[in-house]
């Protein structure tokens, strides 16, 4: 069976003490940093700078998920920091495929996303390209926003292809992910998941980290 990844979003983590959080999911498999640019969605956070030094002292590999215009001139830029994967967005890459292989090229892994008014038809040709698809739970921007359950037969759809064709494309959802919600996200058929509120808003986030793991690893769906 696919073991389920947990991936906390540090959105959700306390900015002047982020060496403390990151120590804080140790126990996760990955650590998803948001980057913002005030343009492609309405939220500013983080540069290069930052990236860098999260990927420096971070007790797990860093999964940066570029909500920015032009990823195609940045996306490889944060690549060479260290993340072990960084992820685009469809509605803000002109050359997905060609950036993919860029990104493979230089060592990293290269996810694929999609927001929730997009559908994930279009890339079933080029699924091959992406370790990693996105599918959005929330409109992206912001944390703590609720979950949009009506998203799971999109990340349904997205597994059967997978399956179909005997790929072995990760399928990851972000978006109001917690103990309550991470069976039905893992029965449609996501394996690694992002939580953000669920983690950090909990009083042990180690804790919280592995409620979300158990709950999705036995409602899994491969």
């Amino acid at each position: 069976m696919t073991a389920i990844q947990i991936a906390p979003s540090i959105l959700s983590a306390d900015f002047c003490n982020l060496e403390r959080d990151l120590n804080r999911i140790a126990n996760a498999d990955l650590v998803h940093v948001d980057v913002m640019d005030h343009h492609f969605v309405p939220n500013l956070t983080m540069g290069e700078p930052i990236v860098k030094r999260i990927c420096e002292v971070s007790p797990i590999p860093a999964d940066v998920h570029l909500m920015i215009e032009d990823p195609d001139r940045w996306a490889p830029e944060f690549a060479k920091l260290g993340a072990k994967s960084v992820t685009f967005h469809m509605g803000a890459t002109h050359a997905p495929v060609r950036l993919a292989r860029q990104l493979h090229d230089m060592g990293c892994e290269a996810c694929f996303a999609v927001r929730p008014a997009e559908p994930v038809e279009p890339i079933f040709d080029i699924l091959e390209e992406f370790d990693t698809i996105l599918i959005m739970t929330v409109e992206p921007g912001f944390g703590g926003q609720k979950f949009l359950s009506n998203q799971m037969d999109k990340v349904r759809r997205l597994r059967d292809e997978i399956t179909r064709r005997g790929l072995k494309t990760n399928i990851q959802v972000d978006g109001g992910v917690s103990p309550k919600t991470a069976a039905t996200v893992a029965e449609a058929g996501a394996n690694i998941l992002v939580a953000g509120s669920a983690v950090y808003g909990a009083e042990d986030p180690a804790q919280a980290i592995e409620q979300i793991r158990e709950a999705a690893q036995a409602a899994y769906r491969d």
